[in-house]
């Protein structure tokens, strides 16, 4: 009897011992009335973020996860988006910023400070 082969080498555990090194939460909420995320290309942005995050080969355990949210109560700085462990806030224009937050955050842990969201912007 054979001994089934894995489809994948086991991925190692992340320095803190989380299932993923890096989550980035962008915030998708619609707001009735009012500016939102959702009204300033949140959604495209988590798209991209998404397929760039797996084109770079970042995505899965032990590596990134892509999140969508809802409100994180951060609306005069939007877009936003946070990145944990980091608890690192970031604002967006276009898909230029997210290519940006991939390769320099994400991949190499390196916080973009010129999108950095200012601490006292909320909502």
């Amino acid at each position: 009897m054979s001994t089934p082969t894995p489809t994948s080498a086991p991925t190692a555990p992340t320095p803190s011992g989380s299932y993923y090194q890096r989550h980035i939460f962008f915030c998708l909420n619609q707001r009735q009335g009012e500016s939102s995320c959702a009204d300033q290309g949140a959604q495209a942005a988590f798209d991209h973020c998404k397929r760039q995050v797996k084109v770079a080969g970042l995505a899965g355990p032990g590596q990134v996860r892509v999140n969508k949210a809802g409100c994180l109560d951060r609306c005069a700085g939007g877009p936003v988006a946070v990145v944990y462990p980091d608890a690192t806030w970031y604002t967006f224009v276009d898909t230029a910023d997210i290519d940006e937050i991939v390769e320099s955050h994400l991949k190499h842990g390196q916080i973009v400070e010129r999108l950095v969201l200012p601490a006292d912007v909320g909502r």
